[in-house]
């Protein structure tokens, strides 16, 4: 599948045309009907009700002109963008996290890079440390921000905060009558543990704290996403370990509580490469050790 056929059936799929989309498209009818035949076939089901009078999308057809515009808007952006950095009229940073960041201090940091920075594209993509080492490597990214260490030669990546991790626990859970609970406690729990994939991650981290106490988890339900964690422990499935400023994410039917365990911490660690100098990364560094310094004051 090319981003021809895409482009293709994006203009057939908002026209219900096979004559006005081959005229849109620049190109005849027939080819156009073979290019919709061969993404029909590489995808495996009909996109098209050919049958229909006048023609219309399949449900599946529906969902892939959904996703297609969606797609398709982001390429064009894409191309933009580069564009102009082509031209010299934009530059362009790249900043990597991991999702939990995003109720820490890093929206406040990417507000204030923005706006001190008005002739920089600022690119944010969602992706674990792992993936982060192998952005930044590729120049996919400029800077990330993870919680695992990562032993790379290329890579600096300087520990920013060790965050104390809380338990998120459901409403009216037993272990809210005693005072903060203990990992102890936690153990003998369904444990809800994330994100089940790509590993390494914040998975293994939590999994080693508990080693470094002597326990094991031995009830675990894996799920994929942080929120999905929470929901679980709202319904009562289990419990969890989250990064003190999840508490932000305030739920009703979820109270988060500190551990009497002491040194049960998750570091935010920021990975750049080590032979990057650029300016637009320096002025990163500067705004945050101004935004730590503010927060310190503040506390």
């Amino acid at each position: 599948m090319e981003l021809r056929h895409l482009r293709y059936f994006e203009v057939l799929g908002k026209t219900l045309n096979f004559t006005k989309a081959a005229e849109l498209l620049h190109m005849a009818q027939p080819p156009l009907s073979r290019q919709i035949r061969q993404l029909e076939e590489e995808i495996g089901t009909a996109l098209i009700d050919r049958d229909a009078r006048p023609m219309a999308l399949t449900a599946a057809g529906t969902f892939f002109l959904e996703q297609c515009t969606q797609m398709l808007s982001r390429v064009r952006e894409i191309q933009d963008a580069a564009l102009r950095i082509g031209q010299g009229q934009r530059r362009w940073f790249g900043i990597g996290f991991v999702p939990s960041a995003l109720y820490g201090f890093l929206p406040e940091l990417i507000r204030r890079y923005r706006l001190s920075s008005l002739d920089v594209d600022v690119v944010l993509s969602e992706m674990t440390t792992v993936q982060q080492a192998d952005a930044l490597k590729a120049g996919r990214i400029s800077v990330g921000f993870g919680r695992l260490p990562l032993d790379d030669a290329e890579l600096v990546c300087e520990v920013i905060a060790d965050e104390p991790l809380v338990a998120a626990l459901p409403l009216k859970h037993r272990l809210l009558k005693g005072g903060k609970p203990t990992l102890e406690q936690l153990v003998s729990e369904p444990f809800i543990l994330y994100p089940a994939r790509p590993r390494p991650s914040y998975a293994d981290h939590v999994l080693q704290l508990f080693r470094a106490h002597g326990l094991a988890l031995s009830n675990v339900i894996e799920v994929n996403e942080m929120q999905t964690a929470i929901g679980l422990v709202a319904a009562g499935v289990g419990v969890t370990l989250v990064p003190d400023s999840v508490q932000r994410l305030k739920r009703d039917d979820v109270v988060y509580r500190g551990l009497k365990t002491r040194n049960v911490t998750s570091p935010v660690i920021m990975n750049y490469r080590r032979d990057d100098a650029s300016p637009d990364l320096q002025r990163l560094k500067t705004l945050l050790a101004a935004l730590y310094k503010q927060t310190a004051s503040a506390d």
